[in-house]
């Protein structure tokens, strides 16, 4: 009876510390990764302050550049995919080719960079509720009171079944990609006053001060496609459905961005997209729908635009409830994090304490908001340059650092394997990769005084990219720390439920023995 018990309270644990499978096929998998990259806000809201902010005419080509560089680091990390399927995804790949105390480093660097992303999109999510509520009907709402029911609509969804999001994110996903396209031709069917120019194309406007901060602008447009591997304990096949969808992903941004920024520069000219960028700020590309489209579609694009945020908010949400998870079940976090609700299957620990983290977030960004920016009071943009833009472009550094370092990662685990000679190919074009990112990810520092229009010396442009490096340094420490004190939670890290499968196999090989 007691050896019954035991196996029983084993077999209930295992299933509370693994995701359940098959709960999403390829297409919903693409839908889920591809609202992460958020089209129309990325278009509406990142481009044109990548453009006025940045002082860059060649977006356009920007987007073509980082697509190639993460195309070639793709090669490698879809291939890993087929090997390692853990919801840790990029910390887990660093751990199993680096070694467990580097995974312990990543997956700290990962847990912030992807919450400061999710939390940074309520800044955006509120004061564009806020600006509609007054167009609408004339009445002054704060940004944080949409922000907060935006942090409870988010929390609701991330409790249910990953299935049912994916659905939702998915019908969000094709009509603000469709409202997109709709606008982009309009542009070239009625360009500005320089005509249809590919001038934006032309690697001379790539000059400007602001060119690495303009790369990890562009950079966070992309996030979103690595994220596949964080759903792979889930879906169906995810040998052949990972990766398939990774590139896909990887395809469809490249191609979506660089062409809806060309338009733009259609649209405005190329010479005057800066000055109108500066001008209108996120306001841009609803100004210029307003004389081609009319006002009903640009009521219908800022619906839209608003389910967009939302659609990227859940995503995240869904992304870092998934790595908490993962640190929880590797002992990188307090085990009740590594465990899921048993009516749904989905992280609900690690989804709690990421709605807990964005409210507090929000709560504490509205009191010290009040009065403290602008010479004349509050400041009512700063919920977007500074909560959405601050923080999504340090997340996407955090991001752009993961993947440089995992690209690394993948290179030994394959040399480690004795697997160099047949993967030869993929193990150069993610040496490629790296240097790609890592020459992306110095510029971007470099010029991040650029972003919070500060001056060079000004504290903030060191201490926000600081942030990650204090997040890489928690986790190593604490990863070194679990090597002397707790050899076999480190040895597991990154492993995943394949480590707690080879613990339950060795316990009942055990049990047979002292049976027989």
């Amino acid at each position: 009876m007691l050896t019954g018990s035991t196996n029983e309270i084993s077999t209930f644990k295992g299933e509370q510390r693994a995701l359940r499978a098959d709960r999403i096929g390829a297409p919903a998998l693409l839908l889920s990764v591809l609202a992460a990259t958020a089209p129309l806000m990325v278009v509406a809201g990142v481009i044109p302050t990548t453009f006025g902010t940045m002082g860059i005419i060649g977006v356009p080509l920007l987007f073509v550049i980082v697509g190639v560089v993460l195309a070639l680091f793709s090669f490698g990390y879809a291939e890993m995919s087929r090997h390692v399927h853990n919801a840790g995804a990029l910390y887990a790949y660093i751990s199993r080719g680096l070694g467990s105390t580097m995974g312990a480093g990543a997956s700290y660097v990962a847990l912030f960079a992807y919450s400061i992303m999710q939390v940074g999109t309520y800044g955006i999510f509120g004061f564009e509720i806020s600006g509609q509520i007054f167009q609408h009907w004339h009445h002054n709402v704060s940004w944080w009171i949409p922000a907060l029911c935006g942090v409870v609509i988010t929390a609701v969804f991330g409790a249910l079944k990953i299935d049912l999001n994916a659905r939702t994110l998915g019908v969000l996903l094709i009509v603000e990609t469709l409202l997109t396209l709709v606008f982009d031709f309009s542009f070239l069917g009625d360009p500005g006053p320089q005509g249809v120019s590919m001038h934006a194309f032309n690697p001379s406007t790539l000059s400007g001060a602001g060119l690495g901060t303009a790369l990890c602008f562009v950079i966070a447009g992309f996030v979103g496609f690595e994220q596949a591997p964080v759903y792979a304990e889930e879906t169906s096949e995810p040998q052949r459905v990972v990766s398939k969808v990774m590139f896909l992903a990887i395809g469809f941004a490249t191609l979506f961005f660089a062409f809806s920024s060309w338009a733009i520069t259609v649209a405005t000219g190329p010479s005057h997209v800066v000055g109108q960028s500066q001008e209108q700020s996120a306001n841009l590309i609803f100004a210029l729908n307003q004389g081609r489209l009319g006002g009903a579609f640009t009521d219908t694009l800022n619906v839209f635009f608003i389910t967009g945020i939302f659609a990227s908010m859940l995503s995240f949400h869904n992304v870092v409830a998934r790595y908490a998870f993962a640190m929880g079940r590797d002992g990188l976090l307090p085990p009740a994090v590594g465990r899921t609700s048993k009516s749904s299957g989905a992280p609900a620990v690690g989804s709690f304490l990421q709605s807990v983290v964005a409210l507090v977030v929000v709560v504490l960004f509205a009191v010290t908001d009040h009065g403290k920016f602008g010479p004349q009071g509050p400041d009512p943009t700063a919920p977007v340059l500074r909560l959405f833009t601050w923080a999504g472009n340090v997340g996407a550094l955090g991001v752009v650092l993961l993947m440089a370092t995992a690209a690394v990662a993948v290179i030994v685990f394959f040399v480690k394997r004795g697997a160099a000679a047949v993967q030869g190919w993929r193990l150069v074009t993610s040496g490629l990769a790296a240097i790609g990112l890592l020459v992306i990810f110095v510029y971007s520092v470099k010029d991040f005084a650029v972003l919070l229009g500060a001056n060079p010396g000004h504290g903030l442009r060191w201490i926000l990219p600081g942030i990650i490096a204090l997040a890489a340094v928690i986790g190593l420490v604490y990863g070194t720390v679990l090597r002397a004190r707790r050899p076999e939670v480190h040895a597991r890290i990154g492993k995943g439920n394949e480590a707690f499968q080879l613990e339950k196999a060795a316990a009942a090989a055990g049990s047979a023995e002292g049976t027989a």
